[in-house]
């Protein structure tokens, strides 16, 4: 077998290769090796091209005192090539999805079920802070914690969005914001997350599910998913079109699912006493909070990092076809054109593209 493979990596903000790299090997007993059948790209990658993480190269170069780049990407599935000596739950060949959230599963963080801060080496690290799935092949921390069986009959262009997009949207805005039957709940932001989010709410039965978005295609993919209400806030005051939908009241929860500012302003100035307003997205500067207006208003503010303790619940839901997944796929290209799915995504108003696909 070649000892080099094919992978796209970081080396600062706006260098990002398409170049040989040497294929991973197991490093600790529980590790295994994976060859990637399919993977995407997350806003977080493309936020990690702009240099929105720096401190990918800081930590690097604190731990070994070099840089030699980051192989992007946390998300996908594929077949196990090799496996640790301590792995148990998973062999060569099985099909697989990788979860974006390696975990050890013994540390006091895991014992709470708070996978991404597991204190042993593991969490969100994966195409962060090692090498992650945007490769031929991608080595798994704590295989059998982090590793899921593909099941035959799932969807695969489904099972890749199993590894970061829906648990994400699920646990950290629609379980954390506390959806319950007959809420009002709006959705600001309408990527792959945010479609996430607005899916898995309902399950929760809200009444009212508003998307806020700037891109008119993916609000009309928000209605065919089941919003019931969408918002463009280039055309109109979202904060008042929202009072409007509520009457007045605003909604029970507001989902932060894009990382900005002014997402984050109509979240808190479109809740109602005694609501939520869950953060989901990735914040690269400061907003202001508006405490001296919402001080009084018995607001529960959550943030978070997706745990994936849900992602067997949510596989299940998938493969008896709750969740119509698969239509969030909406471009696919061969692993040998990974630099144009990048142009694609990072364009994605004019291409509506709302996830791209990677096929090996």
């Amino acid at each position: 077998m070649s000892k080099t493979m094919k992978a796209m990596t970081y080396y600062g903000a706006n260098d990002i290769r398409f170049e040989d790299r040497p294929i991973p090997t197991i490093l600790a007993p529980t590790d295994a090796i994976i060859r990637m059948t399919k993977t995407t790209i997350c806003g977080t990658d493309l936020g990690i091209w702009k240099g929105k993480n720096p401190e990918i190269e800081a930590t690097a170069r604190e731990k070994t005192g070099e840089w030699t780049g980051r192989i992007l990407g946390h998300e996908g599935i594929g077949i196990v090539e090799e496996v640790g000596s301590a792995v148990k739950n998973f062999k060569k060949g099985d099909k697989v999805i990788v979860s974006c959230v390696s975990r050890c599963g013994s540390c006091e963080n895991c014992q709470k079920q708070l996978y991404a801060h597991c204190r042993q080496g593991g969490g969100w690290i994966m195409g962060y802070m090692i090498d992650g799935t945007q490769a031929e092949y991608v080595r798994t921390p704590f295989a059998d914690n982090s590793l899921y069986l593909l099941p035959e009959t799932l969807n695969t262009d489904t099972a890749v969005f199993l590894s970061d997009a829906l648990p994400t949207g699920h646990e950290i805005s629609v379980q954390y914001g506390n959806v319950k039957p007959g809420d009002d709940i709006a959705i600001v932001g309408a990527g792959p997350v945010g479609m996430g989010c607005l899916l898995t709410a309902q399950f929760y039965s809200p009444s009212t599910i508003i998307v806020v978005d700037m891109d008119d295609n993916r609000l009309e993919m928000a209605k065919e998913m089941g919003a019931t209400h969408t918002v463009n806030p280039s055309k109109e005051d979202a904060v008042a079109r929202i009072l409007e939908i509520t009457g007045g009241r605003g909604v029970d929860c507001a989902m932060e699912a894009v990382g900005v500012p002014a997402t984050w302003d109509i979240c808190q100035h479109s809740v109602k006493e005694g609501g939520h307003v869950a953060n989901v997205g990735v914040h690269g500067q400061p907003v202001s909070f508006a405490l001296e207006k919402l001080w009084i208003k018995n607001l529960t503010i959550t943030t978070g990092l997706v745990n994936a303790n849900t992602t067997g619940m949510l596989l299940k839901s998938c493969e008896c076809s709750k969740l119509p997944m698969n239509k969030l796929a909406t471009h696919h290209f061969k692993f040998s054109e990974i630099e144009q799915a990048y142009d694609v995504f990072k364009h994605a108003s004019e291409t509506k593209a709302m996830k791209v696909i990677i096929e090996y």
